[in-house]
């Protein structure tokens, strides 16, 4: 999208394309946005209020659903996560949309979390498919569906924004359907399914196989994992959450993958005879990342060999939890949709032409923004609190080690209240991709624009530093406003 970083413009004529930037606002047609009630008809907003007694037990069901084309070479399917007009050629393993049923027998209710292999999926998207579930009436007493992108950067195209070019449709209509379709299915045969048992949690600490390519130098280190144990003694079903881009086979990728989750379930599958395995990706931007990506960036035969190395040492971590503690069987969960403001001209721009199709909105001041959601989770007894999350969370945001005015880009502080002081829960972390992709999500002291072509160039900052996240963010007040409307959202469930 750099177009015109080697043009030496003058400067009236810079002025001049930045102003003509915002008369793209001009063209979007009313019919294009929506109202938050609307937008919302299929989000179930769980728990009005957190209860504090458990029930008689776990009960949990899972299911799974391949989601590769059957002839990958019969239709066109872009891949997804680095370069446009990149169609796929072959397979290396399927995508999956993974669903998992949660009760807690309290009668209040069960929970969906369901993981899609993909780059990311827009909330009209995910509601498309939670609409498939409740008019299936299949799911009684059903309080909350959530589903989530692993964020595979060797996946089909679900968002639209790697197709033939910038300007052009990526996502393949009647693979979107199948998807939204054999989604839906395993989620209602996860209900099906249902065991009752018991469930654990436990956590690994990561040493060397990450890294965070953008100051601060803060991510969450800590693999969780959760594990059902089924009374009848069938499969054990794993639920992983670890930080970390899939996207181990590099920017020349032409294969379907799943990526690292793949060889991270055969690795589990393999140690356990069995197991039932579901990747959630984490607070992965600022960009937390695989330690040896820059090895494998631009060589795809090192990363076929890679991505089957990282997801198997992924694997080994979660087998090696050793300090699991069962969890009391309750769930309460909260969801609220949210207005996040959008100044990010590009986005809009193939908003207006339908590459994207998130829901808007529009305020008589005229903002537009993009109607999304957060959602917050609790298992046990104040056990573990779960951050649900509509994109790709910068870690700090989560942990509070915030650049001050000295370090960061804008040379001021950030001044909100970081996601761990929301929660007095035992154990914390992010789902991230939740319910939604809307992007990078930068603190504002750090958030730095190109001067006349913002969005569309990338700039680095007086220190030298690159920030090409901000081209893919909605803009610089969508941290605070995701982190204040999670702190009402769980003040409000006490």
């Amino acid at each position: 999208m750099e177009v015109l970083r080697f043009f030496r413009l003058p400067d009236l004529v810079k002025g001049i394309i930045s102003a003509l930037l915002s008369l793209v606002l001009l063209f979007v047609p009313n019919s294009a946005y929506t109202s938050v009630e609307e937008a919302s008809e299929y989000m179930l907003k769980g728990d009005e209020v957190f209860s504090e007694t458990a029930g008689e037990g776990w009960t949990v069901g899972f299911a799974s659903r391949v989601l590769t084309p059957e002839d990958i070479t019969a239709d066109t399917y872009y891949i997804a996560g680095y370069n446009t007009n990149n169609p796929a050629l072959s397979v290396l393993d399927d995508m999956h949309a993974k669903a998992v049923y949660l009760d807690d027998n309290t009668g209040r209710g069960g929970v969906i979390m369901c993981a899609i292999d993909c780059v990311g999926m827009s909330r009209k998207d995910i509601n498309d498919i939670r609409k498939l579930v409740i008019e299936s009436g299949k799911i009684p007493n059903v309080k909350s569906v959530n589903i989530c992108s692993t964020h595979s950067h060797s996946a089909i195209d679900t968002q639209g924004l790697w197709g033939k070019n910038f300007l052009s449709d990526g996502k393949n209509a009647e693979f979107m359907e199948s998807l939204k379709a054999k989604t839906a299915e395993a989620i209602i045969a996860a209900y099906e399914s249902r065991k009752d048992g018991k469930l654990y949690f436990g956590t690994a600490e990561d040493e060397g196989l990450l890294i965070d390519t953008r100051n601060p130098i803060d991510y969450d280190a800590t693999l969780t994992r959760l594990r059902f144990d089924p009374t009848d003694g069938s499969d054990d079903t794993y639920i992983v959450n670890f930080a970390c881009h899939a996207e181990c086979l590099g920017a020349r990728t032409t294969v379907v993958s799943a990526d690292f989750p793949a060889y991270m379930e055969k690795e589990i599958v393999e140690k356990t005879g069995g197991a039932n395995v579901v990747f959630i990706n984490g607070a992965i931007g600022g960009l937390v990342t695989c330690e040896k990506l820059d090895d494998v960036l631009r060589n795809f035969e090192l990363g076929l060999e890679y991505v089957k190395e990282f997801g198997k040492d992924v694997g080994e971590l979660v087998m090696s939890v050793a300090n699991e503690t069962e969890l009391a069987p309750l769930v309460n969960v909260k969801t609220e949709a949210v207005e996040v403001k959008c100044d990010n001209i590009a986005l809009l721009l193939v908003r207006i032409l339908g590459v994207l199709n998130n829901d808007i909105s529009k305020a008589e001041s005229g903002d537009i923004s993009i109607i999304s959601e957060v959602s917050y989770m609790e298992l046990g007894s104040k056990q573990i609190g779960i951050f649900m999350i509509p994109g790709e969370l910068s870690p700090e945001l989560e942990s509070g080690n915030f650049l001050t005015a000295q370090t960061s880009a804008n040379g001021t502080d950030f001044d909100c209240k970081p996601l761990t002081e929301m929660s007095d829960c035992t154990h914390k972390f992010v789902v991230g991709l939740c319910n939604d992709e809307i992007g990078y999500i930068i603190p504002e002291n750090d958030f730095y624009l190109h001067e006349w072509f913002p969005y569309f160039n990338t700039t680095v900052d007086e220190s030298g530093r690159n920030h090409y996240e901000e081209t893919n963010s909605t803009g610089p007040e969508t941290a605070a406003t995701l982190l204040e409307a999670m702190d009402e959202l769980i003040s409000s469930a006490r």
